[in-house]
């Protein structure tokens, strides 16, 4: 059961519809894919005039911010239009963060820019040996006059294709601005020694390899904090993506719904098989199952059961999006995982959704209490 929206978030739900409505009509959505960085950079410079990008990028004690209620209604807006501009990864994850763990002086020069969205950062985390849900580090920040000199390899930096600056976290265990062996280091994407290979994740979007070889970070911008924080904001942006794609699952159940209302075989209207109808029956039950811990995770905003709710959200949803996905391509045929059809979109989408930034196990595991 849906809990009635307030006025504000019926006016931000609108907001977000009017958007898809007006920018994701026919092709575009293909076409906004196809650009280097894997979206529209005028729907970027749209959303950042509509305010956004800074209510969504602003640290979450400023009055400003959006809390996890609105969050979410936007974020299920976005996904059922299938949006694919990066608000989760760039805004709700690399700019919250960078609000929060940022000195005084790096703020300054960055913030307003972020905010408005004329510049974009993202979280560079990931290495080709980490697990899902683990903290495994092998770039190394070694103290040197003036700041630090990074070396390391961050496989995995998802919206990261031309971004203007990069977190990057490493091991650098005793110097100042590290926590728990690991310090948070800003490093512009022009900075001598990074070397960024672009390539494409499942569903369509750009991310990044990106090699560091003792690119070197000045002692300003070493930020604050460290994993503590960094889990802090994926437990958010994890909160965004269960959203996104609770209205993904939404549109591909009533994309197939309206097709098996028309589609005839034999001169019968294939959604009135008894066995198609109990499939059916059972996917929107999935559905209200992602809804309610959605809406779960959204009240307990603020307790301690908050974090582990979100979790208890992705390793529910993991597997049962995929399902979903697969039994609606099923329902249509070959037809499902065309270009024309928005079904097989949606499906390569709640991959990505469903797996990073951790798997179905490991978001159980932080449910149970027992993530390593």
């Amino acid at each position: 059961m849906n809990f009635d929206l307030s006025e504000d978030e019926a006016m931000l739900k609108a907001l977000g519809e009017r958007v898809v409505q007006d920018r994701y009509c026919g092709d575009m959505r293909r076409a906004y894919l196809d650009q280097p960085c894997g979206f529209s950079p005028e729907n970027w410079a749209l959303l950042g005039e509509l305010g956004l990008i800074a209510a969504l990028g602003s640290r979450a004690s400023d009055e400003a911010a959006f809390g996890p209620d609105a969050i979410v209604t936007l974020f299920e807006a976005f996904g059922r239009g299938l949006v694919v501009e990066p608000l989760i990864e760039n805004v709700l994850l690399a700019a919250r963060l960078f609000d929060t763990v940022a000195g005084q002086e790096l703020s300054a020069e960055w913030r307003d820019a972020l905010l408005a969205g004329s510049k974009r950062i993202a979280l560079a985390h990931a290495e080709p040996r980490s697990r899902p849900g683990r903290l495994w580090l092998e770039t190394r920040a070694e103290a040197v006059d003036g700041g630090m000199r990074v070396t390391g390899t961050k496989n995995c930096v998802p919206a990261g294709a031309g971004v203007d600056g990069f977190i990057v976290t490493a091991r650098a265990a005793g110097t100042a601005g590290s926590t728990e062996g690991v310090a948070l280091l800003f490093i512009a994407a022009e900075t001598s020694g990074l070397t960024p290979t672009p390539w494409r994740m499942a569903d369509g979007s750009a991310a990044l390899r990106l090699d560091l070889d003792g690119a070197f970070v000045p002692q300003s911008c070493v930020l604050s904090g460290g994993i503590t924080e960094i889990e802090q904001a994926q437990t958010m942006a994890n909160l965004a993506r269960g959203a996104e794609a609770l209205g993904i699952m939404e549109r591909l159940f009533a994309d197939t719904l309206d097709y098996l209302r028309t589609r005839e075989q034999f001169g019968t209207k294939i959604g009135s098989f008894q066995a198609i109808q109990h499939r059916m029956a059972a996917q929107y039950a999935v559905l209200e199952q992602t809804r309610g811990l959605l809406n779960l995770a959204v009240v307990s905003y603020g307790s301690r059961d908050f974090a582990r709710n979100v979790a208890g959200l992705r390793a529910f949803m993991g597997a049962a999006s995929i399902n979903l996905g697969h039994e609606m391509i099923q329902f249509h045929g070959g037809m499902g995982v065309t270009d024309e059809l928005a079904i097989g979109h949606g499906h390569k989408r709640l991959l990505v959704l469903s797996r990073w930034p951790d798997d179905q196990g490991s978001a159980l595991d932080k449910f149970a209490g027992i993530a390593a």
